[in-house]
């Protein structure tokens, strides 16, 4: 089975704002799924929009959504609206991408660690960032370190939140190599 990767505004939008999706087509051709809510969030911005279906158009993407009554769907309008004791309400795109990732067993690709954390710890789902994504581009060979970095400053600089300043940072503070204990 074909792992499926369940996207949220914010990380998808990392990429688009710098016209770099094409890493995203590279590493997960065919496997990028967008929660409607996530497509409809950016229908506000006509330019991230036409990228989304410019990807949606190639087949490297697609959007889907859930079926009203099912426990995807329950579990959305949970996290939307009346949480158990202990987790707070948060934003329609990362509900959806967290209950689609839940049902379907895929991964989840957001950067908004502070609200989706306690979800991905609850469900168990597997997850991932940016800068995750742009260390597989670079193992993958796609990107090198130095275009790493300047991709990541020009996302810094269309204001995207990212958890260092560069992405050699990143790399020493949250990256450990393959078969480095944890």
């Amino acid at each position: 089975m074909t792992e499926k990767y369940f996207f949220d505004t914010d990380c998808l939008s990392a990429f688009l704002w710098v016209r770099e999706e094409s890493i995203l087509a590279r590493l997960y051709a065919g496997r990028i799924i967008l929660p409607t809510q996530v497509y409809n969030e950016l229908q506000r911005v006509p330019h991230l929009l036409a990228r989304v279906d410019t990807l949606r158009n190639n087949g490297d993407l697609s959007v889907e959504s859930m079926e009203a009554g099912s426990v995807e769907y329950n579990d959305y309008l949970q996290m939307t609206s009346s949480p158990e004791a202990g987790f707070r309400i948060i934003g329609r795109g990362e509900a959806a991408g967290i209950a689609m990732a839940k049902q379907r067993n895929g991964t989840l690709a957001s950067n908004n660690l502070r609200d989706i954390r306690p979800y991905v710890e609850k469900y168990k789902i597997s997850h991932i960032t940016t800068g995750d994504i742009l260390i597989e581009a670079m193992d993958a060979g796609i990107i090198t370190e130095a275009e790493g970095n300047t991709i990541w400053a020009d996302m810094i600089r269309k204001r995207r939140m990212l958890p260092t300043t560069t992405f050699p940072e990143y790399l020493t503070s949250y990256h450990k190599p393959e078969g480095a204990e944890e």
